[in-house]
C-alpha cells in the first residue's frame, strides 16, 4: 500500500487581529505589553489599538459650553493615549492599527471588535475607573459577560520574584 501526501500550496498565513483596550491606565499598558509579548513569542497578529471615550458628563458640559470644544478635547485625549501606544507598537516591530470613539466604553469596544474582525480583546483588569484590587473593573466585567469572543483580562503586573525567593519554604 502506497500513501500519497498531497501539499497544499504555502501561503502566509493571515495575522489574527487582536483589540488591546486603553484609557490611559497602567493597567491598560500591561494589558498592551502582554499583547506585544505575544507577538514577539512568535503569534502572528496585529493589534488594533482602541480607545473609547466617555460622552462628556453634565459638569463637562456646563463648563465648556460648546459641545464642539467638548468633542476635541475628548479627541486630543484619546490621540495622545494612542499616539502612546502606536510608539511602544512601533518599537517592538508589531503592526497596529487605531480606533477612537465616544460612548459607552465596554460596548463600544465590544462593536470595535467586530467592525475590525478582531479574534480577541485583551485588556486590563481595571482601568481609569478604580484602584487595583482582586475585583475587575466595571469596564471588564461588561465585556467578559457580553464578548462573543475570547477576552483575556490582564492583571496588575506582579512584583519581580529572584529565582532564590521560590526555592525557600515560608516561614
Amino acid at each position: 500500500q502506497r500513501c500519497i501526501v498531497h501539499r497544499m500550496p504555502q501561503t502566509p498565513a493571515t495575522p489574527l487581529k487582536l483589540l488591546v483596550a486603553l484609557d490611559g491606565s497602567a493597567q491598560a499598558l500591561h494589558a498592551l505589553d502582554h499583547a506585544l509579548a505575544l507577538c514577539q513569542a512568535g503569534l502572528a497578529a496585529e493589534l488594533v489599538l482602541a480607545n473609547v471615550q466617555e460622552a462628556a458628563s453634565l459638569y463637562e458640559v456646563v463648563v465648556a459650553h460648546d459641545p464642539a470644544v467638548l468633542a476635541a478635547v475628548k479627541q486630543q485625549a484619546g490621540n495622545h493615549v494612542l499616539d502612546a501606544a502606536q510608539a511602544r507598537c512601533r518599537f517592538a516591530h508589531v503592526a497596529s492599527e487605531r480606533a477612537l470613539r465616544q460612548g459607552e466604553p465596554a460596548a463600544q469596544l465590544l462593536e470595535l471588535a467586530a467592525d475590525h474582525g478582531c479574534a480577541a480583546i485583551v485588556m486590563g483588569a481595571r482601568g481609569m475607573d478604580g484602584p487595583g484590587g482582586a475585583q475587575l473593573g466595571s469596564v471588564a466585567q461588561a465585556v467578559l459577560h457580553h464578548a462573543g469572543l475570547p477576552v483575556t483580562v490582564v492583571p496588575e503586573a506582579l512584583p519581580d520574584v529572584e529565582p532564590a525567593d521560590l526555592d525557600e519554604p515560608a516561614a
